[in-house]
């Protein structure tokens, strides 16, 4: 009976490891202009782009957040020239954000990319299968 239960123990353990090395991907959506929340999504997408290295990351920022891709105003660039470097994630701003603050894609830091728009970049991540990340603060 003993050795039954170490055994079950044993593969629920090496399951549950092995479920957190499945591959995914994840769209994470930022809207808002509060700059720590900006440092807090640089800082999530860094940690779990390095932790889970088959998996895919993806920052889509819209609305207010569009400044923490504008080089010269973002107050997280450091944070995302890193992540943008990075063989598994992508950041995007939309371009209807831009053009709305006067800007473009020269406008943005190196490695970042733009998307006609940004909710509908969020919409065809989600109907691809990507997991949906809202961060707030």
């Amino acid at each position: 009976m003993k050795r039954h239960l170490i055994i079950a123990l044993a593969l629920l353990i090496t399951t549950m490891a092995n479920a957190q090395k499945t591959p995914v991907k994840a769209v994470f959506d930022v809207s808002s202009s509060n700059e720590d929340l900006h440092e807090t999504v640089v800082r999530h997408i860094g940690l779990m782009a390095k932790a889970y290295p088959d998996s895919e990351f993806e920052l889509v920022a819209y609305g207010g957040a569009y400044a923490m891709l504008v080089d010269g105003i973002s107050t997280v660039k450091s944070g995302i020239s890193e992540i943008t470097k990075m063989d598994n994630v992508s950041v995007v701003v939309c371009q209807v954000a831009l053009e709305k603050h006067g800007k473009n894609k020269s406008d943005l830091i190196p490695g970042v990319g733009s998307v006609p728009d940004g909710i509908y970049e969020l919409l065809l991540r989600q109907q691809e299968g990507w997991g949906y990340i809202k961060e707030m603060k």
